[in-house]
């Protein structure tokens, strides 16, 4: 596995020197950069890194799922056929990011704590009890971000990432993750006048299961609509679940401090039914 990664980010890394121009200089921004600046995009949404810069971001989470699809299988109970039952989970997280280069930032995303309920289906015939309930620390994550090239008024901006997710709580049917999981993914950003679009796409591989598929994509908008206020607005996917996320960002000192609150729908059926989210983002 480390050899595969290896070989699909070094060229990256290679394009990324040699096409990315200095920092510009001081002054006003060009048009296609006023929502989001000069930084590169990091995972959280609409939030951008600068080199040198520390980002800091804990934030809470909520799950309400009144039909999450799980299988007995998957609990080890034998059955391997798919039921709907009633999921609820809260979930403490940190977020910390660094800027190492104008085109090279790393990442580290870990659940302090999750607590969380599952009411499954009264139509499971197996022997899976009618509630499981887990709480403790929960999945620890990271990811190297390369900027391959910034936009100009001619072409977009193009990056590309690398995240591995660790086990944890291996023996958790609903907070683990059993064995290592990693992501490869790259994405297009593109200012206009009406706002800034992203569009990004991504590979998984899970050892656990040995395969490699589609993973997780997503078409996003961000608008500066003041020196305080961003909206951003981003319809994310994994395979066949698909949500609609809207956030607005609260620019409390310039981009010192910013409160971000979203509230993830889901779209499609097997998407969490609602995930709002509320946090804080310091800047260093």
């Amino acid at each position: 596995m480390s050899k595969f990664v290896c070989s699909m980010l070094l060229p990256a890394l290679v394009v990324s020197a040699a096409a990315i121009p200095t920092r510009a200089q001081s002054g006003e921004l060009p048009a296609y950069l006023k929502d989001r600046g000069t930084g590169q995009p990091t995972s959280m949404f609409g939030t951008y890194i600068n080199d040198g810069e520390l980002l800091v971001y804990p934030f809470f989470e909520y799950y309400l799922d009144d039909d999450m699809e799980y299988s007995p299988q998957e609990l080890g109970y034998g059955l391997d056929e798919d039921y709907r039952g009633k999921y609820r989970a809260s979930e403490y997280l940190l977020f910390v990011a660094y800027g190492f280069t104008e085109w090279l930032a790393v990442e580290l995303e870990a659940a302090v704590y999750i607590d969380a309920r599952l009411e499954t289906s009264p139509d499971d015939p197996t022997g899976v009890p009618s509630v499981i309930e887990e709480s403790g620390t929960g999945d620890v994550e990271g990811q190297l971000r390369v900027r391959i090239a910034r936009e100009t008024e001619s072409r977009p901006e193009f990056f590309s990432y690398f995240e591995a997710v660790s086990p944890q709580q291996e023996d958790k049917v609903l907070i683990g993750t059993p064995d290592w999981e990693y992501k490869l993914g790259a994405g297009v950003v593109r200012g206009f006048g009406f706002g800034t679009m992203t569009f990004r796409l991504a590979g998984e591989y899970e050892m656990e299961e040995s395969v490699f598929e589609l993973g997780e994509y997503a078409l996003e908008y961000l608008n500066r609509l003041s020196p305080t206020w961003r909206l951003y607005l981003g319809l994310e996917g994994n395979q066949d679940e698909l949500e609609f996320i809207p956030e607005a960002q609260w620019h409390i000192r310039t981009d010192k401090i910013v409160v971000k609150l979203n509230s993830a729908v889901g779209v499609t059926s097997k998407a969490t039914d609602w995930a709002p989210e509320v946090g804080v983002v310091f800047s260093f």
